[in-house]
């Protein structure tokens, strides 16, 4: 699998409250959330951010609560892979829980660069610079689970199991 993508340049600590403000958690609707994601630190991203964008981000992106409205909210914003140093624990399971694609990979990237990522080879292309970095490819089904979220792959995997 291969996703093309403009780059949203994120620094170090980006927490939960900055990705989706606490007072908008009343609802779990992804598009309603998506509307309010980062509006208090990038007020730009929620009505310019594209489907297929990349956001690329320092160290311990995610971090805070355990909510898993961020993920969502940046799922409902078109986001399908997020490219880190490193991120927050909670925020890294309830992302693969969503469907929301990470790499831990230290890149130089910096915003509307377009991204390559071939999750096959392990490998992300900067084709502002021509600069590939290499990342720890994951096993086949995690691309499975990734695509659909963890509940829908669960779902399949036992209707499949009940049906053979």
């Amino acid at each position: 699998m291969k996703i093309s993508g403009s780059v949203w340049k994120f620094g170090d600590n980006v927490d939960t409250d900055q990705i989706i403000p606490a007072e908008y958690l009343v609802t779990a609707d992804r598009k309603e959330l998506a509307k309010h994601s980062f509006e208090k630190v990038r007020q730009e991203f929620a009505t310019n951010v594209k489907e297929g964008d990349i956001i690329v981000a320092e160290k311990n992106f995610g971090c805070g609560s355990s909510r898993e409205h961020a993920p969502s909210c940046l799922l409902g914003n078109g986001i399908k892979v997020i490219i880190a140093k490193s991120f927050a624990r909670i925020f890294y399971r309830n992302s693969i829980n969503l469907g929301l694609r990470l790499i831990e990979c230290e890149i130089e990237a910096k915003d509307n660069d377009i991204l390559d990522v071939d999750f096959e080879k392990g490998e992300i292309k900067n084709l502002n610079s021509s600069k590939i970095y290499g990342f720890k490819k994951m096993p086949k089904f995690f691309d499975d689970l990734t695509e659909i979220g963890l509940i829908e792959y669960t779902k399949r995997k036992i209707s499949e199991r009940n049906k053979g």
